[in-house]
């Protein structure tokens, strides 16, 4: 692509060095760290946009957790550029890779109306939570259940419930977190009925992912995380507006600092939402934007 007085070129993303990937989410206010940007370049495929010299100005990257799924994120494109198409040019040429596979992502404001262009739907809001951990106060595990500290041995029920709440098979991808997390699960009837990852990232430390049959479950197993970082800085991504979950996240010091809009192509995907089947688990904290 020509812009201004300068060609650009499409990279694989896993040539690239980190410090040049960092400084591109530095430069439009992201807070991931070069470990963000490898375990995202383990999990994926994606392209950047270089200069003649080597310097990168935009990225994509695409995440199949299917043959018939793809969630699509880290869509960067520098202040300067911006203005010049060069956000569907990268976009354009993920579309290229996925197919006809059905896509989800997470939209900023800024990129929304681009997307709509291209035929994606808006669906949900996603509320980025985050501040300073306050212990609020000690929640009742649930009558007849426990809790304990997930570990590797839990990979194949845990990649089991998050297939019922979030659709995919994800199994490579937990494998992954479970290097990076600690986590804690909600036992009930010998079985992990609720669980919640906690890992590194950005800022401080993210939760995610969570899945609970409801609010009370949800609320369980996040608080021993909240407890861990009282004092510092935490972030959780939910698609819960309302309820006692967002207002127990309100009183552990996370208000709601941003919202992303999801979206897809190919196929609505919370058409048949499962929040409304009691009893059905359900995604309460997402692993991050670009994953969902």
């Amino acid at each position: 692509m020509r812009l201004q007085s300068f060609d650009l070129q499409l990279s694989d993303i896993a040539e690239i060095d980190l410090e040049k990937l960092h400084a591109l989410s530095l430069m439009v206010g992201w807070p991931h760290r070069r470990k963000d940007w490898q375990m995202l370049r383990e999990n994926g495929y994606g392209i950047v946009a270089q200069d003649e010299i080597g310097r990168v100005f935009g990225s994509a990257m695409w995440f199949p957790f299917a043959d018939d799924f793809v969630t699509v994120g880290m869509v960067i494109t520098s202040p300067r550029l911006q203005a010049h198409g060069h956000g569907r040019w990268l976009m354009d040429h993920v579309l290229k890779q996925t197919g006809s596979r059905p896509l989800r992502l997470n939209s900023t404001r800024a990129a929304h109306r681009l997307y709509l262009s291209m035929g994606f739907t808006a669906e949900k809001t996603v509320y980025q939570r985050q501040g300073t951990a306050v212990r609020a106060g000690e929640p009742e595990i649930p009558h007849g259940a426990v809790l304990r500290e997930i570990t590797m041995g839990d990979l194949t029920e845990l990649v089991a419930l998050d297939y019922l709440a979030y659709g995919a098979d994800r199994a490579a991808l937990f494998a992954r977190l479970l290097q990076v997390s600690k986590g804690v699960a909600l036992i009930r009837d010998n079985r992990i009925a609720a669980f919640c990852l906690c890992r590194s990232f950005g800022r401080g430390t993210v939760i995610g992912p969570v899945v609970a049959s409801d609010d009370a479950d949800a609320i369980v197993v996040i608080h021993p995380h909240v407890a861990a970082h009282e004092g510092d800085f935490l972030r959780l991504d939910t698609r819960q507006r309302t309820g006692t979950f967002p207002e127990f996240l309100t009183r552990s010091g996370l208000p709601v600092f941003d919202t992303v809009t999801s979206m897809s192509l190919g196929g609505t995907w919370f058409a048949d939402d499962q929040a409304a089947k009691p009893g059905h688990p359900l995604t309460y904290a997402l692993v991050s934007q670009a994953l969902s």
